[in-house]
């Protein structure tokens, strides 16, 4: 038995610990530039609305709040997601209580948070903005109002309102991003299949609870013609079995990297576990598991995608009974490794080999050089078909205004498209250059991570994009 004044000193250790790691991950929220993904939704979250082309709204309104407070800068984008580790590890360390009843708590709960903060997904993702941000947070709450509802010490009255709680969060986290719905159907398995659950009332109130969370994604949908669910769900129809064995190693690698190797066989082995001992984890986890396993057969799995499995497998992994130190202690310091990279780039890696620099690197001198370039050469703007490209130009330079050339910005409430005397910038691609058009790189230390054609100011259609200003 540990001793009450063993387990203060564990408790305030525990939270010492995510306070430092809290205070790194904001520092490196300031610190790396925005990739063109994540100047892409600061697009959005300058134009709130309940949907959007490529996810739902959370990752808009998340970024919305965060410059509010910290203003149009890497931090104020990032804000929210290093702050909403404190409490997602709250509600994972209070879930173990319940799910894990085997396992001696708080030690559980401990371990459970410990080995999800020592993951490269949440260690580095919680200092970026993706829809994968709220995901997990969304996710973790879940899991904890999870466990207050299926406690078998409340009566089904008592144990309504938590139902109600998790049909809410749920919706929340497919606010957040699609993949929520495969965790909702991994609980709508584990209902089916416990015949102690499918007998209460509050799984099936939850329903009515989650379609209403959800209920402003969907409108927005049936509004745009379903652009979005089209577009996500379209995904699912490609099929490529010739190179399913390209796809599973890419699937298989993205994971071990995302989980640090160690992390990756611990879950593997509490999945195992949980099939002997724990089923409501099981569902939980392996229908999403399933599927992105399936999808791999025939197209690629992107390695962000498995995320919303991980605060579940981070649950899964105390059912190995296996100890968790030397696991976390190896997933912080290979986070804590990646991210001295990305900060500082001490190991100067070619381009390719160095993801975070080739997403990251030389905007700033590249913009500015492009935009005083093009208004010598008599530009009123620049345009880019791209959308990435063109939201980070737009967020990292005000000398001319971003034209958005791509048909999704249609789908925005911006001004409408105007047609203006506007340089073109597309990424070089296969090392071609199209006649009549200028070469300008991105670069770092004097070595060129991406070039781009800049074609000469011509009369061009396109959605003005808002700027920093």
């Amino acid at each position: 038995m540990v001793s009450e004044v063993e387990t203060t000193r564990q408790i305030r250790l525990f939270w010492g610990l995510l306070g430092v790691l809290t205070v790194i991950r904001l520092a490196l929220a300031a610190s790396v530039p925005l990739t063109p993904d994540e100047a892409y939704y600061w697009v959005w979250s300058r134009n709130l609305q309940p949907g959007y082309l490529d996810h739902p709204f959370m990752v808009a309104l998340w970024i919305h709040v965060g410059t509010w407070f910290a203003g149009n800068t890497p931090l104020g984008v990032r804000l929210l997601g290093p702050l909403s580790v404190l409490p997602g590890s709250w509600a994972l360390y209070h879930a173990a209580r319940r799910m894990l009843p085997t396992h001696p708590w708080p030690q559980s709960g401990f371990k459970a948070a410990l080995v999800l903060n020592a993951t490269l997904m949440l260690g580095l993702g919680s200092a970026t903005m993706t829809p994968d941000t709220p995901l997990l947070f969304f996710i973790t709450l879940f899991l904890y109002t999870l466990s207050r509802a299926i406690d078998p010490n409340l009566t089904s009255r008592e144990a309504l309102p938590w139902w109600i709680g998790t049909g809410v969060l749920l919706g929340l986290a497919f606010d957040s991003k699609y993949t929520a719905v495969l965790i909702g159907l991994g609980l709508g398995g584990a209902v089916l299949t416990t015949r102690s659950l499918r007998r209460q009332s509050g799984p099936w109130i939850a329903v009515p609870a989650l379609v209403v969370a959800m209920s402003p994604v969907i409108l927005w949908n049936a509004s745009h013609h379903w652009a979005s669910f089209m577009r996500q769900g379209g995904r699912a129809g490609d099929w490529h079995p010739a190179r399913a064995v390209q796809f599973m190693g890419e699937l298989l690698g993205g994971q071990i990297g995302l989980a640090t190797p160690f992390i990756f066989v611990l879950f593997g082995a509490g999945i195992w576990g949980c099939l002997k001992r724990n089923r409501l984890l099981v569902w939980l986890a392996l229908v999403p598991a399933v599927v992105f396993v399936t999808h791999a057969f025939g197209d690629r799995v992107q390695p962000n995608w498995p995320a919303v499995i991980y605060p579940v497998l981070a649950l899964a992994a105390l059912e190995a009974n296996w100890r968790v130190r030397w696991p976390v202690v190896s997933g912080v310091v290979l986070t804590f490794i990646v991210c001295i990279q990305a900060v500082f780039s001490p190991l100067h890696l070619i381009p390719h080999r160095d993801p975070v620099l080739r997403l990251t690197g030389g905007w700033d001198d590249f913009s500015r050089q492009l935009a005083l370039r093009a208004r010598a050469e008599g530009a009123t703007a620049l345009a880019a078909e791209d959308y990435g490209l063109a939201a980070r130009l737009s967020f990292t330079q005000d000398i001319l205004p971003v034209l958005g050339t791509d048909p999704r910005w249609h789908l925005f409430h911006l001004p409408a498209a105007v047609s203006v005397k506007a340089v073109k910038i597309e990424e070089q691609r296969h090392g071609l250059q199209p006649e009549k058009t200028t070469m300008l790189c991105r670069e770092v230390r004097g070595q060129a991570i991406r070039c781009y054609t800049v074609s000469p100011p011509d009369f061009v259609s396109g959605v003005p994009l808002p700027g920093r200003s």
